[in-house]
């Protein structure tokens, strides 16, 4: 038998820490949440590798270290609301879970996100929900929220997830620019966000955070 909370240990000693990730809700959530339920069955040994692990459909888990030091920039405080874009079965939204006050995870496909609902209630995220619907058009229903991250790679953020975010808001964004990709930030003020870069990485690019390519007839 597998014994994963070892794997869970090591990618947390070897990916996470070395990356200067040391705040202890982050490093006490990963070593938690039980990576290898939130991917396919047949994804299971991979859970724990460095790379991206797709979960097919276009969705994937992002690296650990990326995962974590996305945390690390966000810094989510227990009273505040967290909109987790394509998060697939849900880990990223368990992990956050258990520093936020309350997490919406968004997907799109009915089956996927039914599933996703059962193994975030079975890893008792008690303070997640996942809400059906297109991955640009978010969830506002629920918030507006404090923070917003995507779970894959974008070109592109779309107004209407801004529009989501509160005064004061943060948001982090893996853009994919050709064969580079980097994590930014932004932090609303009124109508606008200010963007900083944060950190290199890389993972597939969204379909719904495309560039939509222009065409004329």
């Amino acid at each position: 038998m597998t014994d994963f909370a070892t794997r869970r240990r090591t990618m947390v000693d070897t990916q996470v820490r070395p990356s200067d990730v040391t705040k202890f809700p982050i490093i006490d959530a990963m070593l938690t949440v039980q990576r290898e339920n939130f991917v396919p069955d047949a994804q299971r040994e991979a859970a724990y590798a460095e790379g991206v692990v797709d979960l097919g459909n276009g969705r994937c888990l992002l690296e650990p270290r990326t995962l974590a030091k996305i945390l690390d920039v966000l810094n989510i405080s227990n009273d505040e609301a967290v909109l987790d874009i394509a998060p697939g079965l849900g880990y990223s939204t368990a992990v956050a879970a258990r520093m936020a006050q309350l997490v919406v995870a968004v997907e799109e496909d009915e089956a996927l996100a039914a599933e996703a609902q059962t193994i975030l209630m079975e890893a008792d995220a008690d303070n997640a929900i996942v809400h059906i619907g297109r991955l640009e058009e978010g969830a506002a229903e629920h918030g507006p929220y404090d923070v917003i991250m995507i779970q894959g790679g974008v070109e592109q953020v779309p107004d209407a997830l801004i529009a989501q975010l509160k005064d004061h808001g943060r948001i982090a964004c893996l853009f994919v620019e050709g064969e580079l990709g980097v994590v930014r930030v932004g932090h609303k003020s009124g109508d606008k966000v200010t963007w900083r870069r944060a950190f290199n990485a890389n993972a597939p690019i969204l379909q719904a955070f495309s560039r939509k390519c222009a065409f004329s007839l």
